[in-house]
């Protein structure tokens, strides 16, 4: 029997197997084209893991970049600045307790991101700051008593040490320190009840020294009314007692007025003289009664009375 001459029926599968090999092809490329690139937001940085040669040493800017998929992926970072609160409470050196609140704002280097990811891993923060925080915190209240953290220039000098000492030790990991402030400052309680007596006696001393001050100037006050009454009256009865000179003036006129009656005569007539002077200086013009003036000297009588 001659089989060259018989034809093979085509086989649906190997199409199918065609179009399996396309699809398979595709979701690979459309894979590859989905997961080759990644973005680095802004003030990010990312650093890239490869399955054969592990962390590499580039550090990738802001923007678009190309990875090999399933071999690599990107590990990002955000290199602002971030808050980061740490209370501690220490003891000083008189050994009274405080409590401080600090907080600082780090950030990592961005050059030195894949050591910080080979040493630390992402949270870099939450594995060093509590620590070298508390340990700087406790090693430099140690040297203050803590009457000296009360004022202001103390709590200066404690908050330049501190930032001096944490932005050394924080260096060592690769984190840099932008910022450190002290939130709260707070005492145990011993020591806040005896700061808050010694306030209350010392507003209780200024009272008394204002009470005894207040009193000593009413005192002053009262002398001075005294001595001002006793003066206003040796004014008064000065006022109604003549002097000696103007006593022996008055006992003369009296005593001429008495002696020779045409006396009083006499000083209308200087009376009169000096108000016709005055008016005859004036650029103005008077006309008044000559008895208002003292002008009518021919009416005065000239004679003395009394024996010739």
């Amino acid at each position: 029997m001659n089989f060259n001459n018989v034809k093979v029926p085509k086989v649906p599968g190997s199409g199918i197997s065609a179009l399996l090999k396309v699809s398979i092809i595709g979701g690979l490329a459309v894979y590859g084209a989905a997961n080759s690139l990644y973005n680095v937001e802004g003030g990010h940085r990312a650093i890239v893991f490869n399955r054969i040669t592990g962390v590499k040493d580039k550090v990738y800017p802001e923007g678009t970049h190309i990875m090999i998929p399933w071999f690599e992926w990107p590990v990002i970072y955000d290199v602002r600045a971030r808050p980061h609160l740490v209370e501690s409470t220490s003891g000083s050196r008189d050994l009274q307790m405080v409590k401080i609140g600090l907080r600082v704002l780090t950030r990592p280097v961005p050059d030195q991101l894949p050591t910080v990811y080979r040493t630390l891993g992402e949270n870099y923060n939450e594995r060093v700051l509590p620590s070298i925080i508390h340990e700087t915190l406790k090693a430099v209240v140690a040297q203050y008593n803590a009457s000296q953290l009360i004022t202001q220039r103390e709590v200066s000098m404690l908050l330049v040490e501190i930032r001096k000492i944490l932005t050394e030790r924080a260096s060592h990991f690769n984190i840099a320190l932008d910022d450190v402030s002290i939130t709260s400052l707070t005492f145990g309680k011993e020591f806040t009840a005896a700061i808050e007596a010694k306030q209350v006696a010392a507003q209780e001393a200024e009272r008394a020294k204002f009470v005894v001050e207040k009193a000593e100037q009413d005192k002053e006050v009262q002398l001075l009314e005294h001595s001002l009454l006793v003066i206003t009256s040796l004014n008064f009865i000065n006022t109604f007692t003549p002097a000696p000179g103007e006593a022996k003036s008055a006992q003369l006129i009296g005593q001429a007025i008495a002696n020779n009656p045409a006396f009083i005569t006499l000083r209308k007539i200087e009376a009169a003289r000096d108000i016709a002077q005055t008016i005859s200086n004036s650029a103005n013009k008077v006309y008044l009664n000559s008895d208002d003036l003292l002008l009518n000297l021919q009416e005065l009588n000239l004679e003395p009375s009394g024996k010739r």
